[in-house]
């Protein structure tokens, strides 16, 4: 190091004689400068050199530039444009058309703005509608139709289309929800399927759109084709309030899934994990005895089923003996029902497997002459009957998240009551398994009853994991004129008024109870925006699913060509529409 500074020293000296010596002496500037000035020229850091992504660093006389992206310094002569363009095209050109932070600050800035300007828009329009008198539905119906038009007509199409940022319809209501589920067609390209929760004129479920994903199927890549028609038809994510999607890893995704991507946008979204779904996860936990008899049931209908030889046979032995059925179901573990409604099928024609097995030897056949093997079977397709009568409640149109609630603790109670009736030998809550212990004259063996007492506590245990109980400061939106509602909660006051007015009980006994909530928005705006965040997001998946089943059936192997994202629509607004029309 001291060989260096000594370098410079001895080139400072030097520079220092030339300038003094005589033949120098017309330089005025160096004069000027003095002895130990160095000619070499010291550039200045300029405040646009961060497009480049660098930063100043050093001493302010002669500074240095900083590499924000690789922390990589370059010396003071590197502070030119030229330069700096270089190094960002070649070493970071990932980079170049990244936007400022600033430029993103002042887009969401003037998003902001924007939607305080509507509001306001809305509140003043609202009063001067409140001083003349007029109904209050004609600020949708007249009034903004018109400013719309004036604007049109003064300052062109772009900024008649901002007018309708502002909500002038009586019953609108600025939150929605969604709920959204990924699956691939016949010719293995994926799908997106979105449908939108929002209030007008009440409650209103249509599909937003049914897009295919070009390459991947990453968390990123669905929020990347969702968030582009966001943009394109102007929809705010500041105003989703839920997200509904099943477990899937490019859902749920801790880094990259869609739900988080979307909270980066969209601060005020909840995420919930579709009912249906969860509920068909605690049916996978089994005592290991009856998972045995649920598996072997599983290969007794596959032997069957898998050779179509099997299948006609047993078809015509059924049709001999006259048999309520005449085939077996296929297990299919992607289908709610599947489960339950094989075993069932399974027992009920146990006899005729039987005779079948006697000419078609295999090596489960002995089951079925198992008077206990048949017990467990019989107590399978008895739970899971009754677990499939819960999926099936869960499914349809207006599910909110009190419904499930209630009909899981519905779910987890009786669980609890059978397991009481079978420790006291009472079978005749489990319909096939009484049926048969009658038939036979035989008692429950007490392996098979330990089993199933055991595979009821799981059940508790499983549904009381996927469904916790819902906390008790949500009560009044199920029943605001109940007394006994929390009065931990910010709005006691609010909601003491609520419940003493005859008229509010009057509406709450005909809406539905997101109507009932979305109509305090004008005296109890806080409490109509906590109902809404409750009641607005969906509780399962089932209209992507129904849709799913619907696009499977019109793009079959033989039109996989088809492209049906633009003529896949919801028809149940063009429903209601017809209905109107012919009211």
């Amino acid at each position: 190091m001291d060989k260096w500074l000594k370098k410079e020293s001895v080139k400072t000296q030097e520079s220092a004689s030339v300038s003094s010596s005589p033949h120098c002496g017309k330089s005025k500037s160096n004069d000027h400068d003095g002895p130990g000035k160095s000619l070499t020229k010291k550039r200045r850091y300029d405040d646009d050199y961060i497009k480049y992504g660098f930063t100043c660093i050093g001493d302010q006389d002669c500074p240095k530039s900083l590499c924000v992206i690789c922390d990589d310094v370059l010396a003071n002569s590197s502070l030119k444009p030229s330069l700096l363009q270089h190094h960002l095209e070649t070493r970071h050109p990932a980079h170049l058309n990244k936007p400022r932070k600033s430029d993103i600050t002042s887009f969401i800035s003037k998003a902001s703005t924007d939607n305080k300007n509507a509001l306001e828009a809305s509140y003043r329009v609202s009063y001067q509608v409140a001083k003349a008198s007029e109904v209050h539905t004609i600020g949708g119906s007249l009034i903004g139709p018109c400013i719309k038009e004036v604007v049109h007509c003064m300052l062109g199409e772009k900024a008649a289309q901002r007018t309708d940022m502002v909500p002038l319809s009586n019953n609108a209501y600025p939150y929605y929800a969604i709920q959204l589920d990924e699956s691939t067609d016949v010719a293995n390209l994926a799908i997106l399927l979105l449908f939108v929760h929002y209030v007008n004129e009440g409650l209103v479920e249509e599909d937003l759109f049914c897009q295919p994903l070009e390459e991947r199927t990453t968390g990123e890549d669905i929020f990347n084709l969702t968030n582009a028609y966001f943009q394109e038809k102007e929809i705010d994510w500041s105003r989703c309030l839920g997200i509904c999607t099943d477990g899937a890893t490019s859902m749920t995704g801790k880094y990259t899934g869609f739900v988080v991507q979307t909270k980066k946008v969209a601060s005020k979204v909840s995420w919930t994990h579709c009912s249906i779904h969860r509920q068909a996860l605690t049916t996978k936990r089994v005592p290991e005895g009856l998972k045995e008899v649920l598996d072997n049931a599983v290969k007794m209908v596959n032997f069957i089923k898998s050779r179509p030889t099997n299948s006609r046979i047993f078809h015509v032995l059924c049709e001999e003996m006259g048999s309520i059925h005449n085939f077996l179901l296929t297990h299919t573990e992607v289908r709610w029902l599947s489960q339950g409604k094989i075993l069932v099928r399974l027992f009920e024609l146990r006899t005729e497997i039987l005779v079948f097995f006697n000419s078609h030897p295999f090596h489960l056949a002995s089951c079925m002459e198992n008077n206990v093997w048949l017990q467990s079977l019989a107590h399978l397709a008895d739970i899971f009957s009754r677990i499939n009568d819960l999926n099936l409640s869960l499914q349809g149109l207006n599910i909110t998240v009190f419904n499930v609630q209630e009909r899981v603790e519905s779910m987890i109670k009786k669980l609890q009551f059978w397991e009481s009736c079978l420790e006291n030998n009472q079978t005749e809550c489990f319909s096939n398994l009484h049926d048969f212990l009658a038939q036979h004259k035989l008692q429950l063996d007490q392996c098979t009853k330990t089993n199933i007492i055991a595979h009821l506590k799981g059940l508790c245990t499983t549904f009381r994991e996927y469904s916790p109980a819902m906390p008790g400061d949500n009560d009044w939106i199920r029943n605001p004129f109940d007394a006994t509602f929390s009065t931990q909660i910010l709005n006691t006051e609010k909601l003491i008024e609520i419940s003493c007015d005859y008229e509010l009980k009057r509406s709450f006994r005909k809406l539905s109870l997101i109507n009932f909530g979305v109509s305090l928005r004008n005296e109890y705006p806080l409490l109509a925006e906590k109902a809404a965040a409750v009641l607005l997001p969906f509780s399962t998946i089932y209209l992507c699913e129904k849709a799913s089943s619907s696009y499977a059936r019109l793009k079959t192997k033989y039109r996989n060509r088809l492209d049906y994202s633009v003529d896949f629509v919801s028809i149940q607004c063009r429903l209601q529409l017809l209905e109107k029309l012919l009211a």
